[in-house]
């Protein structure tokens, strides 16, 4: 924890990206930076692609530029107008303000296509009869050259006429595709006539039936940033070998200008998986609740969980912008959200797993409103009243009848502060006949109302507690990592990644008792429960029972005592 502290306080260094903008600036090689996001709406975002926008956004900004968010929507078959909608509002949430510059790779189709029928012309493409399976075959190895299509000498005229009856829709799918004609024996694999379109009979989200083939994302790409005046094409170091692709297209064609593209290290979390296909692979098996399940890496997973925008950015910097892959530990992540909380959610009790505490010589039927500190670390945030009465709930973690080495919580004879009200004394336990305890009787001293420590008592510990009267019920979700293997991507032989699913990453308490303020708080909101973690109340809530998902723990210094103890250490 002491070398995640230190990465979190330390500024990050500048990047390498920063570096090559600052000099095409100087140069007057750019004379405005223009970035984008491209995703692809075939699934919703992930942490992942919190770091692309957080690069993509904060490198326009920073230099006064442009961010376009751009859809990639080449591919109707697996895209859905649910994940068009959800990534602008992620976006959004992380604060990337795109302004006018929305733009959809679709809008650029009958672009594209006369370009390529420009290469056509230039002798540099050709449709191809192959299938999938044969143009794989024919690609050849990292050892061995291609083989060239059968079909790649056709003349000009008759791939002009094949392209357009394949754009009208004569052919069936995956019988005939348009390639670039470059070279088959071309060390670069992605250089060995790559597909530029292949007919797809699906109907597009935005265009409709209008379209019976569609551009592959290499061809694509780079003419989208083109069209759009981008400079500086940022993007995830696997598209570092397609560079050379991306460079050649734009070579070819009179394109309004040639972006750079700059490749980065893509985000790698332990405990994660950070693949769209095996995301909705867990949805569609039904291994979460969804997309948005708040154990899931989705930026609404997040959001439901509740992380802030602001924790997530604040990862994202701190981590720096690298040039090679890397793995980072999840406690940096959830270190970053739980110091974002710590300044700005306030402080509620809430009793999880209650146990009834009655206090024999509180005056019966009486009610006291004390005053409790809405958020120590912001005196701003001022106070609130909580009641006390003589039934109360405390933790049944905070009661041990035979207390075991430096615990000094509630045990018979002992005495504890109760949390912005009295120091009290447990006076007995009671039991029903099976030996479970039901109850707790406990005396209070009225002369420590208050809760602090100004009358200099030696009492060594202070628990939170809830008004038995006056309390609210509440369903608490404790969410821990929802794989049990740093690398669930790296499974085992005759294994996959969802063997590696942690069967106790959710854990609901029913029966929770929380302080009347949280009567009827919202979906979204944010506290802290005093010496439990960080909650957020969730969509499922309902009138008068509401729904509470931990965010992330607190440190809680006995139950690493007590593991120690467990494990044999001392």
């Amino acid at each position: 924890m002491e070398e995640i502290q230190k990465t979190v306080e330390n500024e990050p260094p500048r990047n390498f990206i920063q570096d090559i903008i600052e000099k095409d600036l100087a140069s007057g090689k750019v004379k405005k930076v223009v970035t984008r996001f491209p995703p692809e709406p075939n699934g919703y975002l992930h942490i992942g692609h919190a770091k692309a926008i957080s690069i993509d956004c904060g490198m326009a900004e920073k230099f006064g530029g442009e961010f376009h968010l751009r859809y990639d929507d080449t591919n109707p078959a697996k895209e859905e107008q649910e994940y068009i909608d959800a990534i602008q509002q992620d976006v959004r949430w992380l604060g990337a303000d795109w302004g006018n510059h929305l733009y959809y790779a679709s809008d650029y189709f009958e672009q594209m296509y006369a370009w390529a029928q420009h290469l056509i012309k230039a002798g540099k493409a050709y449709v191809c009869d192959l299938n999938a399976d044969e143009i794989r075959r024919h690609r050849g190895t990292l050892m061995e050259p291609g083989r060239d299509s059968p079909y790649r000498n056709r003349s000009i005229d008759e791939n002009l006429d094949l392209f357009a009856r394949m754009r009208a829709g004569e052919f069936a799918d995956g019988t005939r595709t348009l390639r670039a004609k470059i070279d088959m024996a071309a060390p670069n694999i992605n250089l060995r006539d790559p597909v530029m379109y292949r007919i797809v009979r699906a109907p597009h989200p935005r265009q409709g039936n209008a379209w019976r083939i569609y551009p592959a994302y290499d061809w694509a790409h780079g003419l989208e940033d083109s069209i759009e005046g981008v400079t500086h094409s940022l993007c995830s170091l696997e598209f570092e070998d397609h560079r050379p692709l991306y460079n050649w297209f734009l070579d070819q064609l009179p394109a309004p200008c040639h972006p750079q593209q700059i490749e980065f290290a893509r985000l790698n979390l332990t405990y994660t998986i950070m693949s769209k296909r095996k995301l909705l692979q867990l949805v569609e098996q039904k291994k979460v609740a969804g997309w948005d399940d708040p154990r899931m890496p989705t930026l609404c997973g997040m959001r439901r969980r509740g992380y802030t925008p602001e924790a997530v950015r604040h990862f994202c910097e701190k981590i720096g912008v690298a040039k090679r892959d890397s793995t980072v530990d999840f406690a940096l992540l959830e270190y970053c959200v739980r110091e974002d909380l710590n300044k700005r959610a306030p402080r509620y009790m809430a009793v999880l797993n209650p146990i009834k505490v009655i206090i024999d010589n509180y005056p019966d039927g009486q009610t006291e409103e004390l005053d409790a500190v809405n958020n120590p670390e912001d005196p701003s945030a001022g106070t609130r009243k909580v009641p006390f009465a003589r039934e109360l709930y405390i933790e049944q973690d905070d009661f041990r009848e035979v207390p075991p080495k430096k615990y000094y919580r509630l045990f018979p004879g002992n005495e504890v502060r109760l949390r912005w009200a009295y120091i009290i004394k447990c006076v007995n336990a009671v039991k029903d006949a099976a030996g479970v305890i039901t109850e707790l009787h406990c005396t209070y001293d009225p002369a420590t109302r208050g809760g602090n420590a100004s009358d200099n008592r030696s009492v060594k510990a202070t628990i939170h507690w809830v008004s038995a009267r006056h309390a609210v019920p509440a369903e608490v979700r404790i969410y821990e990592q929802l794989f049990t293997r740093e690398n669930p991507d790296a499974a085992e032989e005759g294994k996959g990644f969802t063997d590696y699913i942690n069967p106790a990453s959710i854990r609901v308490i029913a029966n929770c008792q929380c302080e009347p303020n949280l009567r009827g708080v919202a979906p979204g909101f944010r506290c802290q429960f005093e010496r439990q973690g960080y909650f957020c109340v969730d969509p499922d809530s309902k009138d008068g029972m509401p729904v509470f998902n931990r965010t992330v723990t607190l440190r809680d210094t006995w139950a690493k005592i007590e593991k120690k103890q467990v494990n044999g250490k001392r």
